[in-house]
């Protein structure tokens, strides 16, 4: 495979995964990481730091979201890891408070907002 090719079908396969996540949002809750994943088109470092961000309005503003655990196995053997997940309408009104300063967390705050709607 030729590294243009690889780029093509890393490309397709994280449109997706993207289109994957939206489809599931209105079913289950899941983590700030995750719908800000979602929202930034697979830019992980981004979404991972406006997550991040984003926590703090949750503390201010007292939302409970539901706390479970995750598998997690990308880097090393699978681990338990905690997590707390949230509604869309949950997502929606921490989006609606958070105030980032970033360009490219303002345009996830935007996404984040179409995409809870």
């Amino acid at each position: 495979m030729n590294p243009s090719s690889r780029k093509a079908a890393a490309l397709i396969r994280n449109r997706r995964r993207a289109g994957q996540l939206v489809k599931t949002f209105g079913h289950r809750p899941r983590s700030l990481a995750t719908y800000t994943l979602a929202a930034s088109s697979m830019d992980r470092r981004a979404a991972e730091g406006c997550a991040n961000s984003m926590r703090t309005v949750v503390k201010a503003l007292g939302i409970e979201g539901v706390r479970g655990t995750t598998t997690r196995t990308i880097e090393g053997p699978a681990k338990e890891q905690p997590t707390t997940r949230y509604t869309r309408a949950q997502v929606h009104q921490i989006a609606t408070k958070y105030a980032p300063r970033k360009p490219e967390y303002k345009a996830i705050r935007a996404a984040l907002l179409a995409l809870t709607a």
